[in-house]
């Protein structure tokens, strides 16, 4: 499982994780897009939020490695703002290769991208 050195680990002040430690034994959580609600607590939309930033800070419109990016957070995500960049997409593999949309992302996140370009 590869480790992105210098992606934060959680979002700064809350218990809400973006990377896992080590790899399961039993083999990777299942990537699997999550309906969010409206009524979603401000703190959870504030830690989307959060982790797409990371996420745009580290890898920017790359394809990236899923790694040891954490599987219920990039599952909030899945679907949507971040998707498969392969064509034999695993979604229960830590070498599986996902990217940003970055048109769905700027819709749904712009205070992510504010003061660029």
């Amino acid at each position: 499982m590869l480790k992105h050195r210098g992606f934060p680990g959680r979002l700064p002040g809350t218990d809400h994780q973006f990377v896992i430690r080590r790899a399961n034994p039993k083999g990777a959580t299942k990537l699997v897009a999550r309906e969010r609600f409206r009524d979603r607590s401000p703190a959870d939309r504030r830690a989307d939020a959060g982790f797409l930033a990371a996420l745009w800070d580290h890898f920017g419109t790359e394809p990236f490695e899923r790694g040891n990016l954490d599987a219920g957070r990039l599952s909030w995500l899945f679907g949507r703002e971040v998707v498969a960049a392969e064509e034999n997409f695993d979604p229960e593999s830590y070498e599986a290769l996902l990217r940003i949309d970055e048109g769905k992302a700027r819709a749904a996140f712009p205070e992510v991208f504010e003061g660029e370009g």
